[in-house]
């Protein structure tokens, strides 16, 4: 079970590696793919930890203008 997972994984990954590497239209779909795939994981992770970084945010920002007063 856990080989035939794993080989599926495997040519998945050569399948996406040629996609990347030609030349012709694929590549530039490719590309589009990873950067869809890198703004929506991006999205998730300001919507899950939005208070967080505000809060940091906040720290960092009252800290240096307490540096220059």
């Amino acid at each position: 079970m856990m080989t035939a997972l794993k080989n599926k994984i495997r040519m998945m990954g050569l399948k996406a590696g040629n996609v990347l590497a030609r030349r012709d239209g694929d590549q530039m779909t490719g590309w589009l793919i990873v950067v869809l795939i890198v703004v929506v994981v991006g999205a998730v992770f300001m919507t899950l930890y939005q208070g967080s970084i505000t809060t940091i945010w906040n720290s960092i920002v009252s800290k240096i203008t307490g540096l220059l007063n």
